[in-house]
């Protein structure tokens, strides 16, 4: 990210060395300020001025830092504002940061700390502005579901739901477990022409296979033991929506074949029916699956997924936008603090920072359910790193399933006496070991073997050679020289 660019500071301190610091500090980097000795005079210069940052002191003749801070809030504005004060009390920590300021400074402080703190205001002011930019494009979803991110990962995917809510064409929707694809589903529904209609979500995952067909197409009466009415089924339910297929890599195989003739006509027969109906539906789909891979081993038709894969969006997961961990978990604070306890509850900086360091494996459901665990079971209002102390459990459990994993894979070889092409079980089990590594760092890298390859601290013909002799599909050197996957 580029070097944040000069901006108009307010600092409003009643002590002259305070504001002589900080002019002189923040004048040296290039800022504009504006410096007054009272909460009124700050009031008056924020009525005129277009301030990106303001630096207030808690305890001021006229109006205070936290009522400042108040008064800025009211109006919508988007100052970001760093508490002074001379007392680093647990309760001026908190109601700060409850109020929303961006962080407090404590009297004395060093000059090494203004610039940190001015770089993470515009920073965190301009991604919200762009944030909004881009939401205003995909408006229209629930307040309390809105789509939360910053990094430049999620402000892609933003503009893409943009660019595809404009049109009715496919979108399939690839991430893990707990990324927001139904989010995102929802928010291409609320952003389209096709918004007042139903948007009707179906798991292909959780509903019984004999059941799916019946579910998604409707029957009718006696078309089988127990179907005592006709039903009309989630793709009538949806006309003039959307209908979102959630876990579709999941499908039977036999279903998808009806499922494909639904998107080249248009139409439907239930199940019992004897003529087909027209349907008007938009299909969203998702799955936390390899379809590519489902495709090559039989599990998933060609020609549905390229009827599906028409505009694809692929949802980061959490541990690869850790910058995205603070703004979540403070919007779920924000979301679930009142609800749960009556709303007093902030983040403290370490707490913070135990989130981010965390891997995540469940994805922005689990950050949730982490920020709701903590609220319910806090003894105090700010939460602390000992307020998530079942991460580490977790962890340590996440660490010894992939060592029991590990462990399986040996005994099941070493049970069924497979000794691999070269008749050398070692380098069988290496084999299986190395490609699920080369293919998760050839995703990570969006098929890039030479960024790859520097990830994994090898040399790039090495990768490529080893991608050849693991059969890792669609393996091929770009144009450039750097290897890509197909």
């Amino acid at each position: 990210m580029n070097a944040p660019g000069a901006a108009r500071v307010l600092v409003a301190d009643d002590e002259h060395s305070i504001r002589f610091v900080l002019r002189e500090t923040l004048e040296a980097a290039g800022h504009q300020v504006v410096d007054v000795d009272s909460g009124d005079a700050a009031l008056a210069e924020l009525a005129g001025g277009d301030f990106a940052i303001a630096f207030f002191d808690i305890r001021m003749p006229g109006a205070g830092g936290l009522e400042l801070l108040d008064h800025l809030k009211g109006m919508g504005s988007d100052v970001a504002v760093v508490i002074i004060t001379a007392q680093n009390t647990f309760e001026n920590a908190v109601e700060a940061m409850k109020r929303g300021a961006l962080d407090y400074l404590v009297k004395p402080f060093a000059t090494g700390q203004i610039a940190p703190l001015v770089e993470k205001a515009l920073r965190t002011r301009a991604l919200a502005r762009e944030v909004r930019e881009l939401r205003r494009e995909v408006s229209g979803a629930a307040p309390k579901e809105r789509m939360v991110g910053f990094c430049p990962a999620m402000l892609e995917v933003f503009k893409t739901v943009g660019r595809v809510s404009r049109s009715d064409v496919p979108v399939l929707i690839f991430g893990e477990s707990g990324t927001g694809k139904e989010l995102i589903a929802r928010a291409i529904h609320f952003a389209s022409t096709r918004a007042e209609a139903p948007f009707v979500a179906v798991n292909a995952a959780a509903i019984p296979r004999e059941l799916l067909e019946s579910e998604l197409f409707g029957h009718e009466r006696g078309a089988f033991t127990g179907a005592v009415e006709a039903r009309p089924g989630r793709f009538r339910e949806a006309s003039g929506g959307t209908l979102f297929l959630d876990e579709i890599g999941d499908m039977p195989i036999e279903l998808q074949a009806k499922l494909l003739r639904v998107l080249q006509s248009g139409e439907l027969t239930p199940v019992g029916g004897r003529r087909p109906e027209s349907v008007d539906v938009r299909i969203l789909a998702a799955t936390h699956r390899d379809l590519d891979q489902a495709v090559a081993a039989g599990g998933f038709r060609q020609d549905l997924l390229y009827r599906l894969n028409v505009v694809p969006i692929t949802v980061p997961p959490l541990r690869e936008r850790r910058e995205d961990v603070e703004p979540l978990a403070l919007h779920f604070l924000a979301r679930y603090d009142r609800e749960l306890t009556g709303g007093a509850h902030v983040l403290s900086e370490r707490a913070l920072a135990r989130l981010a360091a965390h891997n995540w494996p469940g994805n922005v459901r689990e950050l949730e359910n982490a920020i709701k665990r903590a609220l319910v079971l806090a003894g105090g209002e700010m939460l602390s790193p000992e307020d998530f102390h079942f991460l580490d459990s977790a962890e340590r459990e996440e660490e010894a399933e992939f060592e029991r994993a590990l462990v399986r894979e040996v005994r099941a070889a070493l049970e069924s006496g497979e000794r691999g092409p070269g008749g050398s079980l070692y380098r069988e089990l290496l084999a299986r070991f190395e490609r699920p590594l080369f293919q998760a760092a050839l995703a990570h890298t969006g098929g890039n073997q030479l960024r790859a390859a520097a990830l994994l601290g090898i040399n790039r013909n090495t990768l490529h050679k080893k991608l050849g002799e693991l059969g890792v599909p669609g393996a091929r050197r770009g144009a450039n020289g750097a290897g890509e996957v197909q």
